[in-house]
């Protein structure tokens, strides 16, 4: 077999060896690819009628807030209920609030409390929607696939965003934004299609190991077990206050750079094709771990930075490649390790957790980005949230240095150094 044959098949071995994963795999393509253009447009639509930027973080805000207020009882339902028929039900709710969204629209009677209510249903179905798919790639692979699953599908998510971001910006310009939200309902059954052909390849219910779990037993779980908790507090940093955005991005473009929709549709692109990228790199990691994950916030908040002063667009686009390589890298490394550390009878209760931080953070940075946006400006709104990731990067990253060297005598040390010894030359090639 020849080097590139080699590289191909240990980056994609969960799609060559899992015929259920290939399926999902290629359903979830076709749909993230609409929910992008439902993202951008709806982001548009909402600086249409509103040309705010606190507007723009009250309708995150109401997209997130009931994955922070619910989020850990849908993890529950992911831990107690066949995932693929809750994802069925999801997707297909997803399906429906698109649609509709895409005929008030279309008709021209959408008001932005119509948005604003559509955002928070479509919330409410997040809620349990993203720690039961989360949880859904360990039944469709094997255990010594579940890194390489999740990053290969980061890598799809953020390959559509590549193609998604930028039809919008197409569609936009040509046709409008409510044919972005219908084309959004009918991506949904693709993904629903998929989840049809492996009813007989793959039917969970739960781990049988904790049936009686509650949501408290998740929290106490994750309390106890430090591999899970240090990852989930520098999320929850980064979450909050640096990955905004949906908030920021649409006002650099039009603010700062003197653009439209076309020029923010171009700057999620290169967003994308930096962490497609990235995520098919890290599709080679075995292990994640705390000092890759520390090195790529660092790096992340790096590049947030220069994005925020570039003078032009030339120096923006240049920027905007490896923040989506840093983005990503954080982000799967996050995933990864919540994923391979945890105990499968908790796997959807930690992912859910994953979600509060990740999405649920969102009601409260999404409104803080918006209004720092409209009292400083949007550079320094972006640039106030790369600070804030290099300093907790760097703090995340001397500290998981410092307790491998100071513990290499102990079970938690030799535990540690088991999953983080791999990442150290990662890490180091990230923040270079």
């Amino acid at each position: 077999m020849t080097p590139v044959r080699v590289t191909a098949h240990r980056t994609f071995h969960s799609l060559v060896h899992g015929r259920t994963f290939r399926r999902f795999y290629a359903g979830q393509a076709v749909s993230l690819t609409g929910t992008w253009i439902h993202q951008i447009a709806s982001a548009w639509l909402v600086l249409q009628l509103t040309h705010s930027g606190v507007a723009l973080g009250i309708q995150a805000a109401l997209s997130f807030t009931p994955i922070l207020v619910f989020g850990a009882w849908g993890g529950l339902v992911a831990d107690r209920f066949d995932r693929r028929k809750v994802l069925l039900a999801t997707q297909s709710s997803f399906a429906v609030l698109a649609l509709t969204l895409g005929v008030l629209t279309v008709s021209g009677v959408v008001a932005l409390w119509m948005v604003y209510a559509i955002s928070l249903v479509q919330g409410l179905v997040t809620a349990v929607d993203n720690p039961t798919r989360q949880s859904f790639y360990a039944d469709m692979v094997r255990p010594k696939d579940l890194s390489n699953a999740v990053s290969l599908n980061s890598a799809i998510v953020t390959g559509t965003r590549i193609i998604g971001p930028a039809l919008a910006g197409i569609l936009i310009a040509t046709v409008g934004i409510g044919p972005c939200f219908l084309i959004n309902g009918v991506s949904y059954l693709a993904v629903i299609g998929s989840l049809h052909l492996i009813r007989r390849e793959i039917s969970v219910r739960a781990t049988e190991e904790d049936p009686d779990g509650s949501v408290m037993d998740g929290l106490r779980y994750v309390r106890r077990t430090p591999e899970l908790l240090r990852p989930l507090i520098l999320m929850g940093v980064l979450f909050l206050f640096s990955f905004n955005f949906s908030v920021l991005l649409p006002l650099l473009a039009s603010d700062a750079f003197g653009g439209g929709a076309g020029t923010f549709g171009v700057m999620m692109s290169l967003i994308g094709v930096g962490s497609l990228a990235g995520a098919l790199l890290l599709a080679h990691r075995p292990r994640p771990g705390m000092k890759f994950l520390g090195a790529s916030a660092l790096a992340f908040g790096v590049f947030s930075i220069v994005l925020a002063w570039a003078p032009g667009m030339r120096l923006a686009d240049l920027a905007l490649v490896p923040l989506g390589v840093a983005s990503i890298a954080f982000m799967v490394t996050a995933n990864s390790t919540l994923q391979v550390r945890a105990d499968p009878a908790m796997r959807g209760r930690v992912m859910a957790l994953f979600s509060v931080v990740f999405l649920g953070s969102t009601p409260f940075g999404a409104p803080l980005a918006g209004w720092t946006a409209e009292l400083f400006g949007p550079r320094m709104a972006f640039s106030m949230g790369g600070l804030v990731a290099v300093v907790a990067g760097a703090v995340a990253l001397r500290s998981a240095l410092r307790r491998v060297d100071a513990s290499s005598t102990g079970d938690s040390a030799e535990n540690e150094t088991r999953f983080e010894s791999d990442e150290e030359t990662g890490a180091a090639e990230l923040v270079a």
